[in-house]
């Protein structure tokens, strides 16, 4: 992970929420942000206010920072704006009596030049340069990169590198000049490498990474609301009332403990989206279970499962019911020698073979047709009119059934399905309604005996099921 640019490591975060390569861009620049938050705000807590908040906003902006090879301007500018927000409302008269005691001791010293002559001014210098010039003099001077590794992450050669900071820092020795603070360059670089970076407090690093990265999902989930609060800069906490006051204070305090707990936080982050769908489904729960307070959860829960099983067990009690009533009227009508329905059709025994060798497709104009034109799809292997001669419904279980199976496997099915059928003889036809209609066909060559349903959809008949085999 060392090896990665900040882009890269950005660019990981942004797409997959990594906790370990955000805490890895925290470790890069902690240091480097607490330090110019301390020198800008000159107050070890507020300097950690400003520090968070600028982590806090590096995890909100990453997916639109991830072309940035390196971070350092991005983050010094985002601390300068939002500790110069924090000074112009808490501290704005403080500083100016800091530095007004700060200018009487410097003017009070010796003539040397030193680095409390310095701090106060190099921030103010800093943001009037180029950002070129700017992230130059910080990765040569601030992260004491050696002028080869400059040189490489801007995409320029070691004396390229070396020319620019040159020119930078005696641009920013120029801004100090203008200020009363005069020094060589040679000097301003000692003074800035030795001083300009000092250690952060132990354990803000970790506080840092669980505070941004939940900051982040705030709006998904209540259960890590709280955390936000340690986000909130010193001039937000300012103007809260009261009561949010004390709420705040004590939210600040659960985060602080958070460097001693930071696996729960962990656990926490990657529980909250299944939280959401558990609370999503207690709330039907509550809604189905209005209706039946007097139970346990034990008896509802088997009062729906024996609901369920009593409309199954009723569905299929009519559908047998129905399938009786048509199979006794097959046989009432086959023993008697009657018509199936209205219409003028012959006996049984006397209904015309249609030959296999005539099978021919003949459309949809009525539930004949339509099934002449399955038949013959189905020996010719026509998989395109075989599913065109069936409703839509029977289409879809169908296709279904044909899943996992090549064209040719399907083919060769339908093919062989019907090699040993001559013909078939529709020996009634039962008419349901102006809709339904249901054929009992007898196939020769098989002696079965199955009644198809077909319906008519729009102008055309298809098949809609084929309901029992029954021997001829």
């Amino acid at each position: 992970m060392n090896d990665q640019t900040d882009g890269q490591l950005l660019r990981v975060y942004a797409e997959h929420s990594t906790d370990s390569v955000f805490a890895e861009l925290v470790r890069r620049h902690l240091d480097f942000v607490y330090s110019a938050a301390l020198r800008m705000v000159c107050d070890a807590h507020l300097a950690e206010d400003v520090t968070q908040s600028v982590f806090v906003a590096l995890a909100n902006n990453a997916a639109r920072l991830t072309n940035r090879a390196n971070l350092c301007g991005w983050l010094h500018q985002t601390a300068q704006n939002i500790a110069a927000q924090t000074v112009r409302t808490i501290e704005r008269r403080r500083a100016r009596e800091r530095e007004a005691a700060t200018m009487n001791q410097l003017l009070s010293s010796a003539s040397e030049i030193s680095w409390e002559q310095i701090a106060p001014h190099l921030d103010a210098a800093l943001g009037e340069l180029g950002e070129p010039d700017r992230d130059a003099l910080f990765l040569r001077y601030f992260k004491n990169y050696d002028l080869r590794t400059v040189g490489t992450t801007f995409g320029i050669s070691d004396d390229a590198a070396q020319k620019r900071v040159s020119r930078a820092l005696e641009r920013l020795r120029a801004f100090l000049a203008k200020r009363g603070v005069t020094v060589g360059a040679g000097g301003l670089a000692l003074v800035i490498s030795a001083n300009a970076v000092q250690a952060a407090p132990v354990g803000l690093a970790v506080t840092i990474t669980a505070t941004a990265i939940a900051g982040t999902a705030v709006f998904t989930s209540t259960a890590i609301a709280t955390t936000t609060t340690i986000a909130m800069t010193t001039i937000q906490k300012a103007f809260v009332t009261a009561t949010v006051a004390v709420l705040a204070g004590a939210g600040i305090y659960e985060a602080r403990q958070a460097s001693h707990r930071q696996d729960e936080v962990q656990a926490l982050h990657q529980s909250q989206g299944s939280l959401i769908n558990q609370l999503e489904q207690l709330r039907n729960q509550y809604k189905t279970a209005t209706n039946a307070q007097s139970l346990s959860r034990d008896q509802f829960n088997e009062l729906l499962r024996l609901r369920g099983e009593v409309g199954n067990l009723r569905s299929k009690a009519k559908e047998a019911e129905m399938q009786r009533e048509e199979n006794q009227r097959i046989r009432s009508a086959q023993a008697s020698g009657q018509n199936f329905d209205d219409a003028n059709q012959p006996k049984p025994g006397a209904q015309q073979i249609i030959d296999k060798a005539s099978w021919a497709f003949v459309g949809y104009a009525s539930p004949e047709d339509a099934f002449q034109s399955a038949t013959w799809a189905m020996t010719k292997g026509d998989l395109k009119t075989l599913l065109n001669s069936a409703t839509p419904e029977a289409q879809k279980q169908m296709v279904k059934d044909w899943e996992g199976k090549s064209e040719n496997e399907l083919v060769e099915q339908n093919v062989n399905g019907m090699t040993n059928v001559t013909g078939y003889r529709v020996l009634g036809k039962i008419a349901i309604s102006e809709d339904e209609v249901h054929l009992l066909v007898h196939t020769e060559g098989e002696d079965l005996t199955p009644t198809f349903i077909m319906q008519k959809i729009g102008a055309e008949w298809k098949i809609a099921n084929r309901v029992k085999y029954t021997p001829f």
